[in-house]
């Protein structure tokens, strides 16, 4: 199985998970956004780093601004010019569902975990069509 990991892309964070086997996935820290720049930047290297082959990023399907939000995401994703394969998958929910397991585990909302938990839901979907 090749690696793979997970983007949630946010406003203000990008969760990150991913998975080195295609069974367990690992939520990672979140990449903190000041701008689109450095924030392809740090996703780039992140993807680097671990060697990733496949990158998944979470669409939100839809909802009012679905249009507006695929077109930022796909926009955001040719910044981080990531040579390996790029999937798509819905991701609506995935934020409520990772707020839900983070329910009195954390106090911090601003850390990311949430949204790095988010990734790993998007993740772990996506794997479960591949079965």
């Amino acid at each position: 199985m090749r690696k793979v990991a997970a983007i949630d892309v946010g406003l203000k964070r990008i969760g990150v998970a991913i998975t080195l086997d295609g069974k367990i996935v690992f939520p990672k820290d979140a990449i903190i956004r000041k701008n689109r720049d450095q924030a392809a930047r740090d996703v780039r290297e992140f993807l680097r780093e671990w060697e990733i082959e496949t990158l998944v990023v979470g669409l939100p399907k839809g909802g009012n601004s679905e249009e507006e939000m695929e077109r930022r995401i796909k926009h955001f994703v040719s910044l981080i010019a990531f040579g390996g394969e790029i999937a798509f998958e819905d991701e609506h929910g995935s934020s409520i569902e990772a707020q839900e397991l983070m329910r009195g585990v954390t106090r911090n909302r601003r850390d990311g975990k949430s949204d790095s938990i988010a990734a790993k839901i998007i993740l772990e979907r996506w794997l479960d069509r591949l079965k």
